[in-house]
């Protein structure tokens, strides 16, 4: 079993940044994808961003592509969301995510994961 704990959400006006972390314990292993994720009221989740633990490769959501970045420590246990160019629309409950073994950090943004925090609201004020 993984456990994630979130931490960073917070309320920023539009403009501003935010860094949030995902802190990954129990049976972790550089083979993991990590992602980010978020839902906004009312709508479906949606893939924000995705990084390989061992390699650190990344890929991002067109939405978000050049405002966010994915990263992860040298332990490769916390990895972060670094968001900056927040604008209202980002506004969310924001959740980290681990996956055992994957193909390609595309298919990421659609295949299931097999572990989740309990999510970290952020809300951007206009």
């Amino acid at each position: 079993q993984v456990q994630l704990v979130e931490s960073g959400g917070g309320l920023v006006e539009a403009g501003g940044s935010l860094r949030l972390s995902c802190t990954a314990s129990g049976r972790t292993s550089s083979s993991y994808a990590m992602g980010w994720f978020r839902q906004a009221p009312g709508k479906e989740r949606e893939f924000v961003a995705v990084i390989s633990v061992s390699t650190g490769n990344r890929y991002y959501a067109d939405s978000v592509n050049g405002r966010f970045t994915i990263s992860r420590d040298n332990a490769k246990t916390t990895v972060y969301l670094q968001m900056n160019s927040l604008k209202p629309e980002d506004t969310a409950v924001y959740y980290c995510a681990a996956r055992v073994g994957f193909t390609t950090l595309q298919r990421m943004s659609t295949e299931p994961y097999n572990y989740w925090g309990q999510g970290t609201q952020v809300t951007v004020s206009s």
